[in-house]
């Protein structure tokens, strides 16, 4: 009997020191799930995802046209109507409202195939005018009103293809998002700082340039064989070179060795295009030989 309680004490005595050392073992892995879950969160950069990254959302007004490609008796030019569907030969009515242009040709083809009429039709959707989708640039810029998105674009480019920033416009750029959301980013911003400072642009977002008074910022003026004669502001560092382009570039006939700068009422000859400008400058452009 002795012997027996001998050994239920020993047993005893090792089960209490083995869960001891598990307790122990377990311990550290335990904190770090503790310390995990208290600790703040960790905010992580992802990138920004294209509005149109799968390609192209038809919408009501964008004009289409439909084809089975090798079938010359299968063509139609269509819109897509209010209630966002396509009237079509043999299948008629079709949605095509909120449908990418792969999905289009795919529903197409299924029902071409499922009523019958061709075998296994190769559809072709191609669109010949975009309506639903837009965004709307106003203010200080070369032409506003509606600029369709038929792809991606990012601001630098809504900029660009409105004919850039007038003579009268701020260097400060407005987006306002369907949402409310607002970014103010410079075009130097735009031009420099990555892409965030350059965001895509999507469907139903507003671009707006404010105007800015003569007398209310430096500026410099440039004339001749550019694109945009004009006054504009100084940016920051702005190089001769850079105030070409802000003025839209050289004409076909502008020439960057005939480049002179009248600064002060005297004409301090030619420059080089590194130099920088100072308000108050003029900027002749002249032509080049040929």
């Amino acid at each position: 009997m002795e012997v027996i309680g001998m050994h239920k004490m020993v047993h005893a005595r090792f089960a209490t020191i083995a869960a001891a050392m598990l307790a122990l073992a377990a311990a550290p892995a335990l904190s770090a799930q503790v310390a995990a879950a208290n600790a703040p969160a960790q905010l992580t950069e992802t990138p920004e995802r294209p509005p149109l990254a799968e390609g192209y959302i038809l919408g009501a007004g964008d004009i289409i046209e439909v084809a089975v490609v090798g079938r010359e008796e299968y063509k139609a030019r269509v819109q897509v109507q209010v209630d966002g569907t396509v009237q079509l030969p043999f299948i008629r009515d079709v949605v095509a409202a909120d449908r990418t242009i792969a999905q289009l040709q795919d529903d197409v083809a299924a029902r071409l195939k499922a009523g019958g009429y061709y075998t296994d039709p190769v559809v072709s959707v191609m669109v010949a005018g975009y309506a639903s989708r837009y965004v709307v640039v106003l203010g200080q810029v070369g032409t506003p009103g509606l600029l369709p998105i038929d792809r991606n674009y990012r601001l630098s480019e809504v900029i660009a293809r409105v004919g850039g920033i007038g003579p009268n416009g701020s260097e400060s750029v407005t987006l306002t998002r369907v949402n409310g959301e607002q970014l103010n980013v410079t075009l130097e911003q735009m031009a420099t700082g990555g892409d965030a400072a350059d965001p895509y642009v999507a469907a139903g977002d507003k671009i707006f340039v404010d105007r800015v008074e003569e007398g209310e910022r430096p500026t410099f003026c440039i004339y001749g064989e550019v694109n945009g004669a004009g006054c504009y502001p100084v940016g920051e560092n702005m190089s001769l070179r850079m105030a070409i382009a802000r003025a839209g570039g050289l004409t076909k006939l502008g020439s960057e060795k005939k480049v002179k700068v009248f600064r002060e009422g005297e004409d301090i000859g030619k420059l080089d295009l590194s130099q920088t400008v100072r308000t108050g400058d003029v900027i002749k452009v002249g032509q080049r030989f040929f």
